[in-house]
């Protein structure tokens, strides 16, 4: 019995020095006063007051201390501090010592090693060691300034979750979004819902994705956008170097170019902001609009390099363009659209209207001022083919010097060793006769890819023959090659890889 009645004893005693450990104790005042009538249950503190509870060490002019409670109100000059990490200044402070909660207003700053904040009304939860507020408040570390309308600050991880007009300060640009939560360690800010990065060189856009404010480094992943002056960059997934002027993007990627009316578009892209060069690859195409006909190329690799004024496209492998009145394959093609010249290299193959043009090296010359198809150059080996309805019109020689009219082949030179097949027709569209004649030179005048005239220069040698009297096994000349089945027919056929 008597061994029962100490355990109950230590118990008894245990759980009264557990209370006494959580109450709050006043290690000093001036003075002290007790006001029943107007102040039940409280003692008045004045004067140089000390209280402290669990860690944290309270400071200020005056206080009510419930006792019974175990609840203090501070007034004047309000000084709360929680270790080394935490000095709070206020005007008011009301903490209670069971809850471990405190409402602290006026002017309250708190400040630790890494941040400021400033705020009217605070709220600390010692027990989540979280600090929140729902009026506005201003955190300022080493670098930024970051305001909001209501936030959350978890002192674990030095977290800050800010919510609500928020807007992050920073000497080379400003960030707003609705919800940032920053890391006052790392410095890095990590964006939920529309938020905005502008500076004085461009302006990002995502509605998810991280910016690293120490190092200068971002990844947005929903709905991201880079605007650089006259250009605009979007994707699935951006990542951006502000330091070097370094973007990539990965998954539905649009690059457009307002100043030069064009698109590029792909899978994956790197842009370099400071060079003004992007590239692309992965379904990669350039969109260039010309007279509201937009031009679309596709390569495995597409290179836009230099500014505005001296921008070169370059595309690689396995190359197709596709326009309503222009349709091109090759290997590879470089575009300067600074001079408009454009050339097509590898097994180059044009087809303008209904005629089919190929060569060694393919040259397009561009009017800057048009935007209209103005000449072409076919350099060794230059082939002209129309399809008639018994057979083909054939123009074939070394060089061919070609001249657009509206977009459409009018005028073609062949100069050196210069052959021609001709299906020649009256203007009722019956055949007449088969046209073969060789020449040093022949000038040409088209329309529609049809022959309208043709002149010989320099000892012309051929006749026109009856369709019955020149045999089929004539009818081509030598290193014919019809690729209609690879002529891109949409814009969609460009992604179409042929058969060697």
């Amino acid at each position: 019995m008597r061994t029962l009645y100490l355990f109950f004893f230590f118990c008894l005693l245990s759980v009264t020095v557990t209370a006494q450990g959580k109450r709050i104790q006043i290690l000093h005042s001036d003075n002290s006063s007790i006001d029943e009538k107007r102040l039940p249950g409280a003692t008045i503190l004045l004067g140089n007051i000390i209280i402290q509870h669990q860690g944290i060490r309270l400071k200020c002019k005056k206080a009510v201390h419930y006792k019974q409670q175990n609840f203090i109100k501070a007034y004047g000059d309000v000084v709360l501090n929680q270790g080394d990490s935490i000095i709070q200044t206020s005007q008011y402070t009301e903490y209670n010592g069971n809850s471990q909660k405190a409402l602290s207003w006026g002017n309250v700053v708190i400040r630790d090693p890494k941040m400021t904040l400033s705020t009217d009304t605070l709220n600390f939860d010692r027990s989540r060691q979280l600090l929140y507020y729902n009026y506005g408040a201003r955190i300022k570390d080493s670098i930024n300034v970051l305001t909001s309308n209501k936030g959350n600050y978890y002192l674990e991880n030095n977290k800050f979750q800010a919510i609500s007009n928020v807007v992050l300060t920073n000497p080379d640009y400003v960030l707003e979004s609705n919800h940032l939560d920053y890391y006052t360690n790392s410095r890095r800010a990590y964006l939920y819902g529309a938020s905005t990065i502008t500076s004085d060189d461009n302006l990002i856009y995502c509605e998810k994705g991280f910016y690293d404010t120490q190092l200068d480094i971002s990844h947005f992943t929903k709905n991201a956008r880079i605007e650089f002056d006259e250009k605009e960059i979007r994707a699935d997934s951006l990542y951006y170097n502000r330091n070097i002027g370094f973007a990539s993007a990965t998954k539905n990627i649009t690059v457009i170019d307002t100043l030069n009316h064009s698109v590029l578009k792909g899978n994956y892209a790197e842009f370099f902001e400071k060079a003004d060069s992007a590239f692309v690859v992965g379904r990669a195409v350039a969109i260039t609009n010309t007279n509201k006909d937009s031009l679309f190329i596709h390569g495995d690799t597409i290179l836009a390099t230099g500014k505005p004024d001296k921008r070169i496209i370059r595309a690689y492998h396995h190359v197709k363009f596709f326009k309503s009145d222009l349709s091109g394959k090759c290997d590879s093609i470089h575009s300067d659209q600074g001079i408009g010249l454009t050339q097509m290299f590898k097994k180059p193959v044009l087809w303008s209207q209904k005629s089919q043009i190929t060569g060694d090296t393919i040259q397009l010359i561009n009017n800057i001022e048009t935007e209209k198809m103005d000449s072409i150059k076919v350099l060794y080996n230059a082939f002209i083919i129309d399809k008639d309805s018994i057979g083909y019109n054939q123009i074939k020689g070394r060089n061919l010097f070609g001249k657009f009219e509206e977009n459409d082949l009018r005028f073609v030179r062949i100069v050196g060793n210069s052959e021609v097949i001709h299906f020649v027709r009256d203007e009722q569209k019956n055949l007449i006769g088969i046209e073969k004649t060789t020449c040093s030179e022949i000038h040409f005048v088209l329309r529609d890819g049809k022959i309208e005239t043709s002149t010989f220069v320099t000892q012309p040698d051929g006749q026109t023959y009856p369709p019955s009297q020149l045999p089929e096994n004539v009818r081509k000349l030598r290193g014919f090659v019809w690729r209609e089945n690879e002529k891109p027919m949409t814009k969609n056929d460009i992604f179409i890889i042929d058969e060697e």
